[in-house]
């Protein structure tokens, strides 16, 4: 079977990931992208770690090159927007997965720079980054934009800024969507559910003073499929086909990838 990615070009933005004993959505994601035949452009702010991804890409016999960024500055976006045509001379799709949470709080003791901080990375970053990439897919007549959001979104949290910032990503997308459709560009967004990856696991862990497994054996009661959070390459499965031509008539999408969570909530 041909590649489902072959033949196209994409920049995967945070393209490290926190480290841990499990693998982040975002190096996930790349490695999954590029074993299906795509040539990409790796960025991250932590250039060291956007490389570690790069190096599995390349034992695999693909092809990434890599750009440190913070996609909190335009002009950042716009530099590795240009180095991705300069090194492949288009870019078919853009994964946006860049995410913090630190600092945050319930609505009445959430701090000022706390909140400007979390929607300045999640939601400031994400319009950013597609205003940088959309226009080249727009001279192209073609492309995918994948957002990477979150169940808090949807569902109740304690996590205030988060929340906000992951529901503005949502409506972010269906925006970009409606505007970019008749240029042939399709923009979706997905939203985890609870995920066994180092940023949810050792952060809560550490925020929490808890064991990594007692915070594994609480997230896995409160998930219905299987009584088991999903992992990485469930977000990248899910990633790989909107991003791929068999999705090329869905737009506009939030999908939830939480093994059932979001049907519990109602």
């Amino acid at each position: 079977m041909t590649p489902r990615l072959s033949g196209k070009v994409g920049i995967v933005v945070g393209a490290g990931q926190t480290p841990g004993e499990t693998v982040g959505n975002g190096r996930a994601a790349a490695i999954l992208f590029a074993r299906e035949g795509a040539r990409l452009l790796l960025v991250d702010r932590r250039l060291d770690s956007a490389q570690e991804t790069a190096e599995t890409i390349r034992v695999e016999g693909g092809t990434a090159e890599c750009c440190e960024a913070d996609w909190t500055s335009r002009s950042d976006c716009a530099r590795f927007t240009a180095a991705c045509v300069d090194s492949f001379g288009r870019i078919d799709f853009l994964h946006n997965n860049v995410g913090i949470g630190t600092g945050d709080a319930d609505p009445l003791r959430l701090e000022e720079e706390a909140f400007d901080r979390i929607l300045n990375v999640n939601l400031k970053g994400c319009l950013l980054s597609c205003q940088a990439v959309v226009p080249v897919m727009r001279d192209q007549g073609s492309g995918s934009v994948v957002n990477v959001s979150s169940l808090a979104a949807v569902a109740s949290t304690p996590l205030t800024a988060y929340k906000i910032s992951k529901a503005g990503m949502n409506a972010l997308g269906q925006s970009l969507a409606m505007s970019n459709a008749r240029h042939g560009i399709r923009v979706n967004t997905i939203m985890p559910g609870l995920m066994d990856t180092p940023m949810a696991v050792e952060g809560t862990a550490e925020a929490q003073g808890m064991t990594r497994d007692q915070v594994r054996d609480f997230r896995n009661q409160l998930v219905p499929l299987r009584r088991k959070m999903g992992t990485a390459w469930d977000v990248a499965y899910a990633s790989l086909f909107l991003h791929s031509d068999e999705a090329g008539f869905i737009t506009g999408v939030v999908l939830p990838v939480d093994g059932g969570q979001a049907a519990r909530i109602g």
